[in-house]
């Protein structure tokens, strides 16, 4: 393998993974765009905490709802029409929100019933594409392309919250029609991407044991089992998204524009480690590391609760997306690098439920919380425990401790 092939941009002279990747980037700039403005509506509509968290458990219910049934479509049929028209559903999700916004409605509940709509297409899409990277590139660039993924979709988040606070200055009107026009653009690029008939020849039955394959995998994988279980409860625990709007009018005094910065700044933090890990790939001590950096990603968090200064809370964000890069570069690569190709959409599918709609169900849980004791308080609390998971984790699971390489090598 030449030089220039080990690099950590050689991934990019892979057509489908361009194709993929832009898609990528579209709908992180589009989910967050629309995250923005839909945190910043209700919260206009509502002043409720709680009515946030509702936001998140909304965008959450689909996802465990459809588990089973979503990891099947992903081994079951191609994986890239799934994604296509996934995306499809969202950006008709998106219009509508944009169709509620220029009506003026006066009640939540249309929209509640939207982020229901988003957070099926997303069940659907999240673990057909994780189960179609694997597909896209050689393994010796598999770590590297692991990386970029979530750099494509963080650059994308850096970018979606803060552009989604400036255009929500202009009404939310032009967010969520934008990001219903991003969605419609990157279902078509996922619809390009080269038909791979495989998960089609290796069509599961629909019987209960194929259902749930994936839980049975992760069940037998201590190290993947760990390293999921780990990060579901550090975004459960620790995660303060959903209070933003709060600490940016309540506590920073700092409004839309200030919303979108602070959203900003995890996926800022997130994006610089996703370039350095994706030219200088972790080597060592891969388990340790995960569960160190889910104890720096608690103890920023306990600042930024405690925080009164704008440069210091975004510092803070900055340093929990740095940490939690670390911990979703390590977990993917546990998951998609080692699970069989027939059965890696259900495993992704649970693997969905456990971290990515756990960042819904950490905001339903801040939004709960913060009603009953305060945002400070909710979000102090929240990064405490996180820490207190981190070392838990580090004796309940001593294989995720001590594994050492990313990929084990046949």
């Amino acid at each position: 393998m030449s030089k220039q092939d080990r690099s950590g941009w050689a991934v990019f002279g892979i057509g489908d993974f361009r194709l993929f990747g832009a898609a990528r980037f579209l709908t992180g700039l589009a989910y967050q765009m629309q995250a923005v403005a839909i945190g910043w509506f209700v919260y206009d509509l509502t002043h409720s905490a709680l009515a946030l968290g509702l936001v998140g458990l909304a965008g959450f219910l689909p996802a465990i709802v459809c588990a089973l049934i979503t990891g099947h479509v992903a081994d079951a049929y191609d994986r890239r029409l799934v994604g296509a028209g996934a995306f499809a559903l969202q950006s008709v999700a998106s219009f509508g929100l944009l169709a509620c916004a220029l009506s003026g409605v006066h009640v939540v509940w249309p929209i509640y019933a939207l982020v229901i709509l988003v957070g099926t297409a997303r069940a659907f899409a999240n673990p057909a594409l994780q189960a179609l990277l694997p597909t896209l590139v050689p393994t010796a660039q598999f770590s590297s392309a692991i990386a970029w993924n979530a750099s494509l979709w963080q650059s994308a988040s850096v970018m979606g919250p803060a552009l989604g606070g400036f255009l929500y200055a202009l009404g939310p009107a032009v967010v969520f029609g934008g990001a219903g026009a991003s969605f419609a653009l990157a279902s078509v690029l996922t619809a390009l991407i080269r038909f791979r008939p495989a998960a089609v020849s290796e069509r599961p039955p629909i019987t209960w044991a194929a259902l749930s394959a994936g839980i049975a995998y992760i069940r037998s994988q201590p190290v993947v089992l760990g390293a999921i279980s780990l990060d579901l409860f550090t975004v459960l625990l620790g995660g303060a998204t959903a209070l933003l709007p709060i600490y940016a009018g309540a506590v920073l005094h700092v409004g839309p524009l200030g919303l979108g910065a602070l959203r900003s700044m995890p996926a800022f933090g997130a994006v610089t480690m996703a370039v350095l890990l994706a030219n200088y790939p972790l080597r060592r001590h891969a388990g340790l590391r995960m569960l160190r950096a889910a104890a720096v990603f608690g103890g920023a968090t306990v600042v930024f609760g405690l925080s009164t200064s704008l440069p210091l809370s975004m510092a803070c964000l900055f340093v929990t997306g740095a940490a939690d890069m670390i911990s979703v570069y390590v977990r993917q690569t546990f998951v998609q690098g080692e699970t069989p190709d027939a059965m890696r959409g259900r495993v992704s599918a649970v693997n969905t439920v456990f971290i990515g709609a756990s960042n819904e169900l950490g905001e339903f849980e801040s939004g709960v919380l913060a009603a009953a004791i305060g945002a400070v308080p909710a979000v102090v609390v929240g990064g405490a425990a996180t820490v207190g998971v981190a070392l838990l984790w580090g004796k309940l699971f001593p294989a995720l401790r001590n594994r050492d390489q990313l990929i084990v090598q046949g």
